[in-house]
């Protein structure tokens, strides 16, 4: 295949750019009748000595066209300067302590304190930073033992999702001998000496995409070795489930969840007091979600949304766990039930009110008695609790504003600010509006717009919109730091809270999932056309961009509509929607997304397939971003795209894609490698948008 080429019109230095050859083969799938091909399959091979070369040939084809940026390292030079801002998050205690994350500012990972009180500045417990040179080994979880005496603790390397569990003596801050592995997708809960985890049998192959199968709950000892764990629970005749186990607080009764996807599950309670109890059913279908608070008096507090979309909170005992005997406490209501928690013998209830967090505090029969008052459009981002105490700690966030923490007097319900990070970002100097737009079938669809107070918007202004729908995940408001260096250069930043996501209860998820989930895409091309159309900008000043589920999105909106906008960034995204469920834990997606296996669902899939909808078009300004050691969406997606988009694309547009080396689907990346990240993503779109960066 010959080489493509094209010249960047909007750099006027730029020298026509070479992509690295792509072969092509002429693989193909039958579905249904239908031939598909895959040319590009042998991409899927993340660690073949081809795929290698393509992926190093591909980071020098995109680092040549960046060093050429007239923005990236005047964004580089600022984000660096408004990342140096000291964060910490809400205390929790545990025994007689307190325990916090801090970071300074610049350093790689967040460091784990310990406090005696909310008013000490604490010592440091665990700091990742020292467990690698270059930031790459990353904390995957903690639990601290009821006595406050002993931390486990989950490490990743590489962004990976496996992680191995290690344990520390908090009095003397020494690791102790006991190390678990193959351990994925799992808690640590603690019980006595020990705690239950789960773990898949010890992986072979070398590829990073093999399926996850045969997951199963252990109970480890301090002091024994891994081999000596307990096995707690398995499943033999259904190799897709995945197992969770939690305790009550009183660590008295252990809870199994069961689950086959990414949402609904099984649910089973084992009362540990008693040796001879089996584990009981509490609900023995896949059809809804529930989240134990914990336990009074032998009482069971649950949320849940069975029979209920957006949450009610129930209660049973153990003598009485089928549904028809849950004892509705809070029930179901116009705004959506988040989380609860138990705090002073009260139940805290987080709802999500247009998309903006309200607190209430109710008695343990579900009356009402107060809201905690919370500042404007934010976000609960934390609430540390426990049922006897009479106070607790809590987070917010806002799109202007990063994380603060609060001390909440569980007696007078009055907060007190106890954490203010110093950050460079002038928040005061901007607000956040909520409007609402039509989508195509008419549905309501609300989007955050933020942007600095007094900014006449028209036609020039440069916009970035963003967008997820998906998993039931709600996208409410959330500080991103990288995002501020495109508002102080007069850029409006917009999130649009899709259908898919859990914005408004299951009944909004449900309409963007399986066949439906071309609302998602209608919903976010909406936005799009909206915010031209209502003069807030126009369609050659808008970059959009999605993570995930959210690089879908992006992929599918920038194939239906390439003209949508100047600059795509689809990253870590899932762009091919036939092949997704074969790789690491895929196969729990089918829930929102369907299967290629059966023909209804494979008709919907190939309709909006990313990669299989790229045509001989003219494409906007594309960035394609993942992370070679990404077990979660296989970089597989990403690469084949790419390679697609080179192939066909007919603008003069540059097509690239950023392979970030030693990383994974985003957690625990170290500071230093989302600095670069992100002032590599954001020179692209200043440059494509012809925007100037604030030094």
């Amino acid at each position: 295949m010959a080489l493509s080429i094209f010249t960047a019109n909007h750099l006027s230095s730029q020298k026509p750019l070479v992509y690295p050859l792509a072969k092509k083969d002429t693989v193909a799938d039958t579905y249904f009748g239908t031939k598909v091909a895959d040319p590009y399959r042998w991409l899927e091979d993340d660690r073949s000595e081809a795929t290698e070369a393509w992926v190093k040939a591909q980071n020098i084809c995109t680092e040549n066209y960046l060093k050429e940026s007239k923005s990236r390292l005047v964004i580089k030079e600022r984000l660096t300067e408004l990342w140096n801002y000291n964060k910490q998050s809400a205390p929790f205690k545990k025994g007689n302590s307190f325990f916090c994350y801090k970071n300074n500012g610049l350093q790689n990972q967040s460091v784990l304190y310990r406090l005696s009180s909310l008013t000490d500045a604490g010592d440091i417990l665990l700091d990742p930073n020292t467990l690698s040179q270059d930031g790459t080994v990353s904390l995957s979880g903690t639990s601290i033992s009821k006595d406050g005496k002993t931390l486990a603790y989950g490490i990743s390397k590489a962004g990976s999702d496996w992680v191995e569990i290690h344990f520390k003596d908090i009095a003397t801050k020494k690791d102790l001998p006991d190390v678990i592995k193959w351990v994925k997708f799992s808690g640590m809960a603690w019980r006595g000496n020990g705690i239950y985890y789960s773990r898949y049998a010890e992986q072979s192959g070398s590829g990073r995409s093999q399926k996850n199968q045969f997951h199963k709950v252990y109970f480890h000892q301090l002091g024994l070795t891994q081999q000596e764990d307990v096995l707690i629970y398995e499943d033999k005749d259904h190799p897709d489930y995945n197992f969770g186990a939690f305790l009550t607080e009183n660590e008295n009764y252990l809870f199994l969840s069961i689950s086959e996807s990414t949402s609904g599950e099984m649910l089973y309670v084992k009362d540990l007091a008693n040796e001879k109890a089996g584990f009981k059913m509490i609900s023995g279908e896949f059809d809804f979600d529930y989240s134990i608070i914990d336990e009074v008096d032998k009482t069971f507090y649950m949320l849940t949304n069975r029979n209920a979309p957006k949450y009610k909170l129930v209660s049973f005992t153990l003598d009485a766990t089928d549904p028809d005997s849950w004892k509705t406490i809070i029930p179901e209501n116009t705004n959506l039930l988040e989380s609860a928690r138990l705090c002073n013998h009260k139940l805290v209830a987080n709802y999500l009110e247009e998309v903006s967090s309200h607190v209430y505090y109710y008695d343990l029969k579900g009356n009402k008695e107060g809201e905690v008052k919370l500042p404007g459009i934010c976000r609960l981002n934390a609430f540390n609790s426990d049922k006897s105490d009479n106070f607790a700690t809590y987070s917010l966030i806002s799109f202007t504003s990063p994380e603060r923490s609060y001390y909440l007097d569980a007696i007078t319900w009055e907060s007190q600010l106890i954490f203010k990070p110093d950050c460079k970002f002038d928040s005061e100097n901007y607000l956040t509006e909520q409007v609402y737009y039509p989508s195509k079938d008419g549905t309501k669809i609300p989007m955050f717009i933020t942007h600095k107070k007094g900014l006449v918007m028209n036609a020039q202004t440069p916009c970035f919109v963003y967008g997820y729908g998906g998993f039931n995940i709600s996208i409410a408001p959330e500080f991103r730091i990288d995002r501020t260096v495109f508002l102080e250069a007069g850029g409006i930043y917009c999130v649009s809270n899709l259908r898919g996501g859990g914005e408004f209860g299951e009944d909004w998820h449900k309409a963007g999932t399986k066949c439906n989930k071309q609302h998602v895409f209608d919903d976010f091309i909406a936005a799009c056309d909206f915010l031209v159309a209502k003069k807030y900008t126009s369609y050659n000043k808008i970059a959009i961009h999605g993570r995930s589920n959210g690089g879908l999105l992006i992929g599918a909106v920038m194939t239906q509509r390439p003209d949508i906008c100047k600059v795509a960034l689809p990253t870590v995204g899932v762009l091919d929607m036939l092949r997704f469920h074969l790789f690491t834990i895929g196969r729990a997606w089918t829930v929102d997304y369907g299967c290629s296996d059966n023909k209804p669902e494979f008709d919907c899939l190939y309709r909006y397939s990313p990669l299989h909808h790229i045509k001989p078009v003219d494409y906007p300004a594309t960035m394609i971003l993942t992370g070679d050691h990404d077990d979660r969406v296989v970089p597989a997606h990403s690469f084949k795209f790419a390679a697609t988009l080179q192939e066909k694309n007919k603008s003069d547009q540059p097509m690239l894609i950023r392979i970030d080396v030693n990383a994974g689907h985003g957690a625990g990346k170290p500071t230093s490698k989302q600095i670069a990240e992100f002032a590599d993503m954001w020179g692209f779109v200043f440059d494509n948008l012809s925007l100037i960066p604030i030094k």
